[in-house]
């Protein structure tokens, strides 16, 4: 096994990413991968990497631009539209390497950037087929959920604020990503790479949150898709992907696995992985 760390460009950006391949200088099947709302390609994504890439294919994981070691300001925001973006370059580049048979590129997205998969799944002609781990499939819904009813208020008015100190030059304010007590502090305690995580997310990355809706491209996608879905998710409901599932008109297989949204990190990531991997040996490699 080979890992080539990479970097390419994208809209004023420079992404880092890790390229891993049999080594062999053969070409083959590819899977482009990246992580969700605040996470780094680091956790965990290079045990995906590592069981596709025992199964014959290529892999290209990347960090987020404004996470990881990608280049990007503000840190710690998220941009969802940029990311789709930066996915697209990223298929653009890998393409070019002789490790990848550019015509045989699969997108592998979890959690927030599950939807950004089913959205660039839906946009883009080079993508052969797609796997969306736990996705978000509602921006909307999802900050109206995250975001407690007693408490929005206040929130709403801390991103106004906020939005108009930024546009006189003041540094973006920031909050807790992970917050104590919650599932998302628990997966990143149990983390190898935890001292590498930044604890923190602009405020702008939640109202940009509320501008993205994948569930309305999920009936474009036009290429073989599956989704895995955490049984008990309560991050992104299972109840929305199982929405998102019955909307898609191309060819389709939903992959119900045990437990909690982060446990396709941790205790269910073989089984996870293992649903992915069988789609795309079914449609990525012939």
């Amino acid at each position: 096994m080979e890992v080539r760390k990479l970097f390419f460009n994208s809209d004023n950006a420079t992404l880092y990413g890790e390229l891993i391949s049999s080594g062999d200088g053969v070409a083959r099947p590819t899977i482009v991968m990246s992580h969700g709302l605040s996470g780094i390609f680091a956790m965990d994504l290079p045990f995906y990497a590592e069981h596709f890439v025992k199964r014959g294919f290529t892999c290209f994981m990347y960090d987020h631009r404004n996470w990881g070691l990608s280049s990007g300001w503000p840190r710690c925001e998220t941009d969802p539209w940029r990311q789709i973006s930066d996915m697209r370059e990223a298929i653009s580049f890998v393409r070019l390497k002789p490790e990848v048979d550019s015509e045989k590129i699969g997108l592998w997205g979890t959690s927030y950037s599950g939807g950004h998969v089913l959205t660039v799944g839906a946009l883009d002609m080079r993508v052969t087929c797609v796997v969306s781990q736990v996705p978000l499939i509602s921006g909307s819904r999802t900050f109206e959920k995250w975001i407690p009813e007693e408490k929005k208020k206040e929130f709403l008015e801390r991103m106004v604020k906020d939005l108009d100190a930024r546009a006189e030059g003041a540094i973006p304010q920031t909050t807790k990503a992970a917050l104590v007590g919650s599932e998302t502090e628990e997966w990143v305690k149990s983390s190898d790479v935890r001292n590498q995580y930044v604890n923190q997310i602009t405020l702008r990355t939640f109202d940009l949150m509320r501008t993205y809706e994948p569930l309305q491209f999920v009936n474009m996608i036009e290429k073989p898709v599956a989704l895995i879905v955490a049984k008990e998710d309560t991050q992104t409901p299972v109840e929305w992907q199982v929405e998102a599932f019955e909307k898609i008109r191309a060819t389709k297989k939903l992959y119900p696995i045990e437990g909690r949204h982060y446990d396709v990190y941790g205790k269910y990531k073989q089984a996870a992985a293992e649903a992915a991997s069988e789609w795309f040996s079914l449609y990525l490699s012939k």
